[in-house]
């Protein structure tokens, strides 16, 4: 038996519950772990209050899919992983089927990764859901390249972070985008090589200066809604609006369609199309593992929480006010 979280309805932050579970053994293709952090992210967020891209099939429902720890058994079929092993999970399977917020569960075994040594508990709960999905956006799909402009907004969030890192390391210049000015000297920190503050600065007029009036090869866009159409005119010629989120929780209209704008390359991405290819996975990897052991890549936590702080962790996590990653920390 093991402590999980569990939800019987969808709701916010206080549907989640505390149950004793029984684990079981690792079936065929299939890993039990030890957890020791658990990476907390928005498509947890959305599957609990039942807007994420998949619906909660059944009650009760499992949470998350980002954890670090330590292998305890394998199942049959399972030779290149070994149990005492210290791992992290690839967010590559479905909140549906398996859930990481727990003391001990079990994990598919293809979604297992040895973590580099010199790698914690906490920063190996903080690396590939940022990592893939800002590496399968700009590097995989969009193959930028030295010289690039990207203009991202949610620039605080560990995806954000991860973006500005990714657009260095592969020579391009990253534009954050934040609300407030009280997140800018982070950003700069982080490596921004410019902040845009929406509460008192136009993002277009900024961008077009910032660019000599050529506009971003790259706009990455976690918010949508409304703003896609302020985002859209932007984008230099040849370049590509990547819409990957949906904080603004509003409708995303196509901006062409409402402004008779020039031809826009507009697309949705999910980190899933990476993390369910073996082939982009496998160098998605290669690419993050090199940052890491470069130190091109550094993850960035804001705070941890302990597992009896799940509610008060979600809470933090909506309000939007964290630079960098959520991290919750499992006693044993």
């Amino acid at each position: 038996m093991a402590k999980a979280v569990l939800f019987h309805e969808l709701g916010g932050p206080e549907v989640m519950r505390f149950e004793q579970v029984d684990v079981g053994d690792p079936g065929p293709g299939e890993v039990l772990i030890r957890v020791d952090a658990i990476g907390l992210n928005r498509a947890e967020v959305l599957f609990r209050t039942g807007h994420y891209i998949e619906p909660v099939r059944r009650f009760p429902a499992k949470l998350g899919t980002e954890a670090a720890g330590v292998i305890e058994a394998v199942g049959e079929g399972v030779t290149d992983l070994q149990v005492g092993q210290s791992m992290s999970t690839v967010p590559a399977f479905s909140q549906n089927d398996y859930g990481v917020y727990a003391e001990r569960t079990v994990v598919p075994a293809a979604a297992v990764r040895r973590r580099m040594e010199g790698l914690g508990p906490v920063d190996g709960a903080a690396v590939w859901m940022p990592y893939i999905t800002a590496y399968g956006a700009l590097v995989e799909v969009g193959r930028m390249r030295p010289g690039d402009t990207v203009v991202l907004n949610a620039a605080s969030s560990s995806v954000g972070l991860a973006a500005i890192q990714v657009a260095e390391r592969v020579g391009a210049t990253p534009i954050a985008v934040t609300r407030t000015a009280k997140k800018k000297e982070a950003l700069l920190k982080q490596g921004a090589a410019d902040v845009i503050v929406t509460e008192s600065e136009d993002v277009v007029e900024r961008v077009l200066a910032t660019t000599d009036g050529r506009g971003a090869e790259f706009v990455f866009d976690a918010v949508a809604g409304p703003g896609v159409r302020d985002l859209a005119t932007v984008v230099a010629p040849d370049g590509i609006l990547l819409v990957y989120g949906a904080l603004s929780g509003e409708p995303t209209p196509y901006p062409a369609i409402d402004l008779g704008m020039p031809p826009l390359n507009m697309r949705t991405y999910t980190m899933l199309e990476t993390a369910r290819s073996p082939e982009r996975l496998r160098r998605a990897e290669a690419f993050v593992a090199t940052g890491l052991r470069s130190g091109a890549f550094r993850p960035v936590v804001d705070s941890t929480f302990d597992l009896d702080e799940i509610v008060e962790a979600h809470r933090y996590l909506e309000s939007n006010s964290q630079v960098g990653k959520v991290v919750v920390t499992v006693p044993h």
